[in-house]
């Protein structure tokens, strides 16, 4: 692409194409709604603020956008990690738990990030038969969805997933082996 050629980055546009994404993103990472939408926000503000650094020629405008707002993920977790916790009865629990590591939170934020690229059947079978252990059959119960569709939809579905997760993925029985910590069931393959 030629200089000449370069669209400018349209805050407007960017937001109307790629801001449900990310906050889905942000809130999946964060479990925190409020703490998402600020991350959102504020990535806009900065890639509005530094607008004239981007070039379609390094990356295409999503991808800049999930950098930002995967770098704002990451300062939000360590950030709440050296907060001390609030002393309300249902908090008390949650700060006994061990802070998760720097690497873990990336490799979980790499997943969300690649999880959003996909097309809502392809993460929705995704979600459903690895991460929460739901059977084929039952899933296919739940949506009217057919057993062999979504077996379809679970093959090409991890295909994309390999890709936007940089190929480092394979499905040897563990769809998600470059972050195999966040299946809660890796044993169980349901059919």
């Amino acid at each position: 692409m030629h200089p000449e050629d370069e669209r400018p980055f349209d805050v407007r546009e960017a937001f109307a194409e790629h801001g449900a994404a990310m906050f889905s993103f942000a809130l999946n990472a964060l479990g925190d709604r409020a703490e998402a939408e600020d991350c959102v926000q504020e990535a806009f503000i900065r890639a509005w603020r530094n607008r004239d650094r981007y070039s379609s020629s390094r990356g295409s405008v999503r991808t800049w956008l999930f950098a930002i707002a995967r770098n704002l993920v990451i300062d939000s977790l360590r950030a709440r990690a050296r907060r001390p916790a609030p002393s309300d009865a249902e908090k008390i629990e949650w700060a006994s738990e061990p802070v998760t590591e720097d690497l873990l939170i990336i490799e979980c934020l790499d997943l969300f990030e690649s999880l959003a690229t996909l097309t809502f059947e392809h993460r929705e079978v995704i979600i459903a038969v690895q991460l929460d252990g739901v059977g084929y059959q039952e899933l296919s119960n739940q949506t009217g969805v057919p057993v062999a569709t979504l077996r379809t939809r679970m093959y090409y579905g991890l295909r994309s997933l390999r890709l936007a997760l940089g190929g480092h993925a394979h499905d040897e029985g563990n769809a998600f082996a470059a972050g195999g910590t966040h299946r809660r069931s890796a044993g169980r393959r349901s059919q």
